[in-house]
């Protein structure tokens, strides 16, 4: 089983097992990641493995610093004003690889471009003082609902991986939006910890939008942050059996299984941070079918509504449209 360690002992033991090619499942301010040495064929390989995942589904890189960014991607003013504004922070953006970059390979999935991130708190002070980026996708098996403590990431890979660094409950509970920066644009890939308003408040435009129809980001699964059981979206009234995952003060019809409420004043950012969790212990329950109330889609409601609709897709669907 994997070892739960907090503190400098516990960022100390992450740094060597990191150094030495190793997996450690750290905190950012989204959910927890599954942290690898981005520059080691194969420490990325091992992500993959511990993951099951689906080897065309590339990884974000957390960086400690524009330097570090820079030695990776090309940054134009367009994404050094994102940086700026939103480093750290809970913001990915796809950018074109610099050549002589030291990531390898399987980290972008064959792909010319590379997602980069710089998170906050434990996981920034891993990175800066290993002086490596990390590939970190979230800590759970593939497809699966995403971690936000240190004890979900146990219990979904503690056999999996030597370590836990525990920072406590994530606090933006979601995980980070993704945007491409090309041509003068911006294009929305998924939404996430940073609401779509808030970027076109400082890129002074609104957002491109529509997929691609290939996979250029994490989370564009069609069937992705998936529990046992089966979704079901904007009930207005439960079938017999359901658990229910509700939001707000209104009620629905029917006896649920097991309830938790996302936010009963309607706060999307409590919402989003207790997504995951709360899909987790519904989950848990013993219900086949977790019914969800209706989310609304503005601000953080999107990426909460995106989380969602994928948890509830057919299972064995390859790719999605956004």
């Amino acid at each position: 089983m994997a070892k739960i360690v907090r503190g400098s002992e516990g960022v100390g033991q992450a740094i060597e097992l990191l150094a030495a090619g190793k997996l450690v499942a750290i905190p950012t301010e989204t959910v927890y990641g599954l942290a690898a040495d981005a520059t080691n064929g194969e420490a990325v390989a091992s992500i993959y493995e511990a993951k099951g995942r689906p080897r065309f589904n590339p990884l974000i890189v957390h960086v400690a610093d524009m330097k570090m960014a820079s030695d990776i991607a090309i940054f134009d003013s367009l994404s050094r004003k994102l940086a700026a504004a939103f480093w750290p922070g809970p913001l990915t953006i796809v950018l074109p690889l610099r050549l002589g970059h030291p990531i390898h390979a399987l980290v972008s999935a064959g792909l010319d471009t590379v997602g980069l991130r710089m998170p906050d708190g434990l996981a920034h002070e891993v990175i800066a003082r290993l002086d490596r980026p990390l590939a970190a996708p979230s800590a759970n098996a593939s497809g699966r609902i995403s971690p936000t403590t240190a004890q979900a990431v146990e219990a979904d890979l503690g056999e999996r991986i030597p370590l836990v660094l525990d920072g406590g409950a994530t606090p933006v509970g979601v995980e980070s939006t993704i945007v491409k920066v090309e041509s003068g644009t911006v294009r929305l890939l998924r939404p996430g910890g940073v609401a779509a308003e808030d970027i076109e408040a400082v890129i002074d435009m609104p957002l491109a939008r529509g997929a691609t129809g290939k996979v250029e980001a994490p989370g564009m699964l069609a069937s992705h942050y998936a529990p046992t059981a089966n979704v079901r979206l904007n009930v207005s009234a439960l079938m017999p059996g359901e658990a229910l995952l509700a939001f707000g003060s209104f009620a629905v019809a029917g006896s649920p299984l097991a309830t938790r409420n996302l936010s009963s004043s309607g706060d999307l950012r409590e919402a989003a941070a207790n997504l995951f969790a709360y899909l987790a212990e519904l989950d848990a329950s013993g219900a086949k079918s977790i019914a969800v109330m209706p989310v609304p889609d503005h601000g953080l409601g999107e990426a909460i509504n995106d989380r969602l609709s994928r948890a509830a897709a057919p299972r064995d669907k390859p790719t999605a449209p956004e």
